[in-house]
């Protein structure tokens, strides 16, 4: 006798996320869960993480965009946005990541779907790639004024500072000479050249 199994396509994703392991996503799943019965879809892969959405690597999102950059799915529900990141530069990676393999978001209780059945879909995604690059752009001008700064007071002058370690024992280690000093009185004056 002979057992065909038959193998279910599921392309739909839905990622839930607590900041600690005390914290319940029942209230994520619920919502979620309901949300997609009403769109008859049936069939679809839980991710689940339990840890701060700060955090660059999380299990269940790293399996998620795995599964999206195999091409494995086509649309990710969420309960809110800030499920997937806490971050707008965060954000930004997920949704290029999303929107380049043709993956839709729908975030339940934000009224974001970017899937193309709905005409504003378009709109909201735009708008959200819009805000991430204009935050990309930020981030780049203050690392380039901050190298134009070091570049500026040239390279750091060490000295030694006794340091005590955590045995007890002292030891020297380097350290960056400022360019003041206290006075007996303990205001800081400045020391460079005017």
């Amino acid at each position: 006798m002979c057992v065909h199994k038959t193998i279910v396509s599921v392309n739909i994703g839905v990622y839930i996320r607590s900041s600690t392991t005390r914290q319940s996503t029942a209230s994520q799943r619920i919502e979620v869960m309901e949300y997609c019965s009403r769109r008859g879809w049936d069939k679809f892969k839980l991710y689940k993480d339990k840890c701060s959405g700060g955090k660059a690597t999380r299990p269940g999102l790293d399996q998620m965009l795995q599964d999206i950059r195999r091409g494995r799915l086509k649309t990710v529900v969420v309960w809110k946005l800030d499920r997937l990141g806490r971050s707008l530069t965060q954000m930004a990676l997920i949704l290029e990541e999303m929107n380049n393999h043709g993956v839709a978001l729908i975030v339940t209780s934000q009224g974001i779907d970017t899937s193309n059945t709905n005409p504003a879909g378009k709109l909201q995604l735009n708008v959200l790639m819009a805000v991430a690059e204009f935050e990309r752009g930020i981030i780049r001008e203050r690392v380039e004024g901050g190298k134009a700064e070091r570049r500026k007071a040239g390279p750091p002058q060490v000295v030694a500072q006794k340091d005590r370690g955590c045995a007890g024992r002292k030891k020297e280690r380097p350290r960056r000479q400022s360019h003041s000093k206290k006075t007996a009185d303990g205001p800081i004056l400045s020391t460079q050249n005017t």
